[in-house]
């Protein structure tokens, strides 16, 4: 009722409107429906959701999240986490607001979520991650049933939750005005022994059939195991992946139902930091034998989610980042990025006194402002899967990768910061190597204080240019230090390419990938001509050996080896004789052959009949033969040395 009065208000007040003066001024408001709408999931894939739900753990300051999948059932999905928890202040708020978060509010100190000088961080420092108050509800994409159990230290109580989220229809049209309900809940406390525990515990229950399909990779082994003949399957046979978390078999003999037959990179007694390490050593062990790798041939949907998890999330790297890597034993080329239109990137070289990649470019580490966080996905504790050094060797002329740092900070100068939403701030690498590996790292990863929904772009935002080959050798990745969340959509997974942010940083990425490109030709071409240089210089060291030994035979070594040498002049000058030996005129000798003056000779043919003159110069030859005849003879040599290049 209030909105229709609202509205008739408003329509009351735009009639009596005549002019540009009488305008109507008030605030725009959404409609219930669209919440509802949230809740009935925005997100792709199962793993994203399970990414909001660790997101929200590090907003909660949680030094470690566990998630337990029960793969490869997938009948329940637990997350658990040793955050701040929330209070039941803060609990009654998120059930009550779907989209209105207290982050980033001074509401949200008064709820025990945000720090008291900066709500734009947690309570312990972090910058925080989530932002519209929706993460929560992510699990609907899983499921629409689901328990919260939440305790903040020193309370002797622990809060439990029971949602049940309701499927939103388009076909239930409800009245203007009215509200939408996105759900039920039922809430109590419990007392608890360990006042001191403090954290939050999500356990997923009937998980939707879709979501267990789509983790078990059910569409996957159905075709691989369907009863057709070997004839009628063809060359479209499914092949199973490398490694895989095994299947449910509703023929199995075991108890539980399930196939064992499981193949992981990893063993039950590896340690979880040695199980990742060993997820990402296999994908480089099958980079060693293949030209493409790409993570759907290696591993199933499950450890596919484990990888892309590990990418997303605000986690250190198996190795180290690249600003932190040493920039010692010669592994890569450096270079700092420039700002400018029309600028190539400056080459760095390595020094003793500088220590890092990052130090040697004046670029420090993006901070992440963590001080622990760890995540483990059952077996395994992921790592950002990101390698840069001890890559396998290829055939390219760069046997080492090439290494771009930059950083941006743009303020928008005169204009409102409701039309550029403040300054924009970023560090980036773009790393260059023959062979990217998985193919599912070519592009461009942006990172919000450390996390990351896109994954990698293989456009580079849309980047229109011919050498795609050189695309797919590129790995790049965007540090965003201040400014571009408001372009983020709502699925965290895609960004407004109008939003002032996103254009400020796509036309950054697109002049980095020019200057990359100019610095990769120049290497490369500089590489290619030395090996030609060393090519020749080995050339004339063979050929000065078979002179030296045709002198020998000759002379017994005691004669002077000649000096041929075929010159560019004019067609009336004389061959001539000078100290060092016969001097021919290139344009004479062209006249002695049929149609000589079209004729291709590269350099390279005059100089291998120079070498061939000098030999009958010392079997001596030359010294019988008249002017025309030496100039006929060593024309016809030039000919045939250069006949490959004439063919049509």
């Amino acid at each position: 009722m209030a909105n229709d009065n609202r509205d008739s208000a408003t329509t009351k007040r735009l009639r009596q409107s005549t002019s540009r003066e009488q305008f109507v001024e008030s605030t725009l408001t959404t409609n219930d429906r669209v919440i509802a709408r949230v809740t009935d999931g925005i997100y792709r894939q199962p793993g994203s959701a399970l990414r909001e739900l660790i997101a929200n753990a590090y907003d909660a300051d949680a030094s470690w999240v566990s998630v337990k999948t029960d793969a490869p059932r997938f009948d329940r999905i637990t997350v658990e986490d040793d955050g701040s928890g929330m209070t039941p202040e803060a609990v009654v708020h998120l059930l009550h607001n779907i989209g209105g978060s207290a982050k980033r509010t001074s509401e949200g100190h008064d709820l025990g979520i945000t720090s008291s000088s900066d709500s734009d961080q947690s309570p312990g420092g972090r910058k925080l991650i989530g932002k519209l108050g929706i993460g929560i509800f992510s699990v609907s994409q899983l499921t629409h049933s689901f328990q919260i159990i939440t305790k903040t230290a020193g309370d002797a109580f622990k809060t439990v939750i029971l949602v049940r989220l309701s499927q939103f229809s388009e076909a239930a049209v409800k009245p203007s005005g009215a509200e939408f309900t996105a759900g039920t809940y039922q809430i109590w406390r419990e007392k608890t022994e360990d006042e001191a525990a403090h954290g939050t515990t999500i356990v997923l229950t009937s998980i939707r059939p879709q979501t267990k399909d789509s983790l078990r990779s059910e569409q996957m082994w159905n075709a691989a195991t369907s009863p057709l003949a070997d004839e009628e399957r063809g060359k479209s046979r499914t092949v199973v992946p490398m490694y895989h978390i095994g299947r449910v078999s509703k023929s199995s003999a075991d108890a539980d139902g399930l196939d064992r037959d499981n193949v992981l990179p990893w063993s039950v007694s590896d340690a979880p930091h040695d199980a990742f390490r060993k997820l990402v050593n296999s994908v480089w062990d099958v980079v060693k034998g293949r030209t493409t790798v790409k993570l759907a041939d290696i591993f199933d949907s499950y450890l596919q989610m484990v990888w892309n998890l590990a990418l997303a999330l605000p986690l250190p790297y198996i190795e180290r980042d690249i600003f932190n890597e040493s920039v010692a034993d010669d592994w890569a080329y450096f270079f700092k990025l420039a700002n400018k239109t029309g600028v190539s990137a400056e080459r760095l070289y390595p020094k003793d006194e500088v220590g890092t990649v990052g130090d040697l470019a004046g670029i420090p580490a993006p901070a992440l402002s963590i001080s622990e966080f760890r995540v483990f996905v059952d077996a395994v504790e992921l790592l950002r899967p990101l390698k840069y050094r001890n890559l396998p060797n290829t055939s390219h002329v760069l046997k080492k990768p090439m290494v771009f740092l930059g950083h941006m900070r743009e303020e928008f100068a005169g204009y409102d910061v409701e039309l550029s939403a403040g300054a924009l701030d970023f560090n980036a690498y773009l790393f260059w190597t023959p062979k990217v590996a998985p193919t599912e790292h070519q592009g461009v990863l942006v990172r919000i204080h450390g996390a990351s929904g896109t994954l990698f772009d293989s456009t580079f935002f849309n980047y229109q240019v011919a050498e795609l080959t050189r695309l797919r050798q590129i790995t790049c990745e965007i540090f965003v230090n201040e400014g571009l969340e408001a372009a983020l959509n709502i699925d965290r997974e895609s960004f407004n390419t109008s939003h002032p942010h996103t254009v400020i940083l796509t036309s950054w990425l697109h002049a980095a990938l020019r200057q990359l490109a100019t610095a990769q030709k120049r290497e490369a071409e500089a590489l290619r001509a030395q090996a030609r240089r060393s090519a020749k210089e080995k050339t004339v060291g063979r050929v000065e050996a078979v002179l030296s030994a045709a002198n020998l035979v000759r002379s017994g070594g005691e004669g002077i080896i000649p000096t041929v040498r075929i010159v560019q002049g004019l067609a009336n000058e004389p061959s001539n004789q000078d100290d060092d030996g016969p001097v021919y005129s290139l344009t004479r000798l062209r006249e002695e052959l049929s149609g000589g003056a079209a004729l291709k000779i590269d350099a390279s043919d005059v100089w291998r009949a120079e070498a061939i003159a000098n030999v009958l110069s010392i079997y001596g030859v030359l010294d019988s033969l008249t002017q025309r005849e030496q100039e006929n003879l060593i024309a016809s040599i030039l000919g045939i040395l250069g006949a490959d290049n004439n063919v049509d």
